[in-house]
């Protein structure tokens, strides 16, 4: 991708290495690994050593931060590495906001771009308490996409390396902000609310494909617009929707392929669904429930 002369986003908090529970210190931190150690004699061991090493001078385990560093701060500034990636993050967020700022102001509306959040380990959102183990992800409760750098690795071993993979990710959650300014996320959790579980699960599908779609009409126009990318960019967001399909996930798993359990979409429908969005630029080529309904 050609990001390096990109506009960066002021919609970026930068919370790696603050207490992973969001309080003061790594008491907050270890406050929130209790729940998950008290559920078996084993956890309560390491709970009562965790506890010793805190209260007895070792809470730079739990801060992140090497002694005489801030760790109330986040780590910005820092050139190489890390701090390339996140500025790159930066980037991409003001590029989707450059985009549906046009799109909505075209439907004669106004676009309130989400805040994104980088962490580490753990954070705390309106929606609950994470680790990284879930990847990025979107709460509709504050508005803001959260996401933990580390995941880039996770996508090279999935066998989706490259930028344009990592743009994709962040240009899916920002879809589900878009569908929440719509309105459409809360119409689907209702509809959730009162169906059964395959029934639930295949309206959440129809949801994340939608997201998979409006990522691919940003994509539409940071190449037209921007001429953000290069050849190669496109296969590198099709390998990333391919390696987080539901049917590629299970397989990885050792798990058989259970449609009727898939909450994201098979492999086929997200490289589908992510395309669509990139050929037409139309958001309205991206009406997922309709066109699966009667499927």
């Amino acid at each position: 991708m050609r990001w390096q002369k990109g506009r960066r986003s002021s919609n970026v908090e930068d919370r790696r290495g603050e207490s992973s529970a969001g309080s003061p210190g790594g008491l907050g931190n270890l406050l929130a690994l209790a729940p998950l150690l008290l559920r078996s004699k084993t956890g309560w061991v390491i709970l009562a050593v965790l506890a010793l090493l805190y209260f007895f001078g070792g809470n730079q385990l739990f801060t992140g931060a090497p002694p005489g560093q801030d760790s109330g701060q986040g780590q910005s500034g820092a050139p190489g590495g890390t701090d390339t990636v996140a500025d790159f993050v930066s980037v991409v967020l003001a590029d989707t906001e450059d985009t549906w700022g046009q799109l909505f102001q075209a439907a004669g509306s106004r676009y309130a771009p989400p805040k994104l959040v980088l962490y580490d380990d753990m954070i705390r959102s309106a929606c609950g308490t994470s680790s990284s183990a879930v990847g990025p992800f979107y709460c509709p409760g504050d508005g803001k996409v959260y996401l933990d750098l580390d995941f880039l690795g996770a996508l090279r071993r999935m066998g989706a390396p490259g930028d344009f993979a990592f743009a994709y990710v962040i240009a899916h959650e920002v879809g589900h902000h878009v569908q929440n300014l719509l309105g459409t996320s809360q119409k689907v959790q209702q509809l959730r609310m009162r169906a059964d579980n395959a029934t639930a699960n295949r309206l959440s599908v129809m949801l994340e494909l939608q997201a998979d779609c409006f990522a691919g009409v940003w994509a539409f126009y940071a190449h037209r617009d921007r001429q953000m990318l290069e050849p190669g960019d496109i296969e590198e967001g099709l390998a990333a929707a391919a390696a987080v399909g539901d049917d590629v996930i299970q397989r990885r798993s050792g798990r058989a392929v259970t449609p009727d359990a898939f909450t994201h979409g098979s492999a086929k429908q997200r490289m589908y669904w992510f395309k669509r969005g990139f050929t037409s630029g139309d958001v309205n080529q991206c009406n997922t429930f309709a066109a699966m309904s009667g499927q």
